[in-house]
């Protein structure tokens, strides 16, 4: 424990899948001693909900504090108003901490900032770059600054340093999409990236070994840091971090409906808060699901409720459909045999990290190489095949029912990377030796 505290603000995108990560790293960061002070947009505030009192919180700018209308035109007017914006409303605040004597020792950004950094310099204080998606992912937009990977792809097969061979299928969607605002925005993470003092990763060395060895050659200051999931899934002396702090919902129903069921006999089915299902694939899995032999529990937003078929029940002694739930509470619960996901990267790690095995279904962004790396690198589940873009009921019972299965591969290669992920975030593992030196460094700063 440090004997003086460092003050450090951590700055992070505001969707669910960065805040999540970098509040639960913020968490980890107060253990050692360091005090908090975490900024999100002032339209975004509003859905903190279990932030630990011991975090001041601030908020900047994106252009849109009421929120974001219809007229504001598409995501490339979005950015550039909120890069605007956001770098001078970040400024404000640091000079307005310096003016009341609360000095800043470190910013830690999410790498979707890299303005943050320059604003960070701009003041003399330490700038570390916090990396959300996994080095697979930020390799691949890496070799595409560099102007080593060409976009449109011409190549079929893709190699690149210390990554498996990856095909199309297996690459970030945005490289196939007409409008490149998104993938200008996750390229531009490595503008200045050399710059930063310290380069930060949400992953764990264990699990990517090779591109962690190749990338720290490139950058010296790079520490895998993760996962930065509630500590409670790792560590259960944790007791009192049991979720993320975003939008709470009330968790009792599927939780006493999973406490009535045998161990490892439910399929657990959710997409995110983001991923939206066309009607016929919304049928495919409803029709899979009612056909299959497990027990199942479906998160389906309330929005997307109405894609279900008209005769689909919501709840019957075998299947229940909530519109969201504590994933991690439900992952973690012994009645759970399977996660069929989108492969987001904190569900990906949740479920590595609880040892519950997977059927990928990728949607988009980083998913689909999320999903390769779950079937051909970690091995701790199956890619469900897809035709034209939609996965047939029958091609998903028949996964389903492979991962169920008590004896598959698949369930001890997942038990022995949560094994693993434990043992990084323990006393002594890798995750953590990294942030104790992180942090001792912002001590001597």
């Amino acid at each position: 424990m440090a004997s003086k505290r460092a003050h450090c603000l951590v700055l992070a995108f505001p969707v669910q899948g960065h805040i999540n990560p970098m509040l639960q790293f913020s968490k980890l960061l107060e253990h050692e001693g360091v005090r908090i002070t975490f900024v999100t947009t002032r339209f975004f505030y509003s859905n903190l909900q279990s932030v630990p009192p011991s975090i001041a919180i601030e908020t900047i700018s994106d252009g849109f504090d009421m929120g974001r209308p219809k007229e504001a035109g598409g995501s490339k007017a979005y950015f550039d108003r909120f890069w605007q914006v956001g770098s001078e409303t970040f400024a404000g605040l640091l000079e307005k901490l310096g003016k009341s004597n609360d000095h800043v020792d470190c910013v830690v950004y999410d790498a979707f900032f890299p303005w943050a950094l320059d604003v960070a310099k701009r003041f003399g204080i330490v700038g570390a770059a916090y990396l959300t998606q996994n080095m697979t992912v930020n390799s691949i937009y890496y070799h595409i600054h560099l102007g080593k990977l060409q976009v449109p792809l011409t190549q079929h097969e893709i190699s690149l340093p210390a990554l498996p061979k990856l095909q199309h299928k297996d690459m970030p969607s945005f490289l196939f999409n007409e409008d490149l605002t998104l993938l200008h925005l996750l390229v531009a993470q490595f503008s200045n990236i050399h710059k930063a003092d310290w380069i930060l990763c949400n992953t764990f060395y264990e699990l990517d070994k090779e591109i962690v060895d190749w990338i720290m050659k490139i950058w010296p200051k790079f520490k895998t840091i993760g996962p930065n999931i509630p500590s409670f899934i790792l560590d259960k002396k944790y007791e009192d971090d049991q979720d993320y702090a975003v939008t709470s919902f009330k968790t009792e129903e599927c939780m006493q409906w999973l406490d009535d069921k045998p161990k490892k006999s439910v399929v657990y089915v959710s997409f995110g808060s983001l991923i939206t299902l066309s009607e016929d694939q919304m049928e495919e899995l409803a029709f899979c699901l009612r056909e299959c032999s497990s027990y199942y529990l479906w998160v389906v937003r309330a929005s997307e409720q109405v894609k279900l078929p008209k005769q689909f029940e919501k709840k019957t002694e075998k299947g229940l459909v909530v519109t969201w739930c504590s994933q991690v509470k439900v992952l973690s619960h012994e009645a759970v045999g399977c996660f069929v996901t989108h492969c987001g990267w904190s569900s990906t790690l949740e479920t590595l990290c609880l040892g519950v095995a997977t059927v990928a279904i990728p949607c988009w962004s980083d998913q689909n190489t999320n999903a390769k790396l779950i079937t051909d690198v970690w091995k701790i589940g199956i890619r469900a095949p897809d035709e034209k873009k939609i996965v047939q009921r029958e091609a998903l019972i028949d996964c389903i029912e492979e991962i169920m299965d008590k004896g598959s591969e698949i369930k001890i290669n997942s038990i022995q990377w949560r094994t693993l992920a434990i043992k990084a975030v323990s006393e002594g593992g890798s995750s953590n030796e990294n942030i104790i030196e992180f942090t001792n460094s912002l001590l001597h700063s």
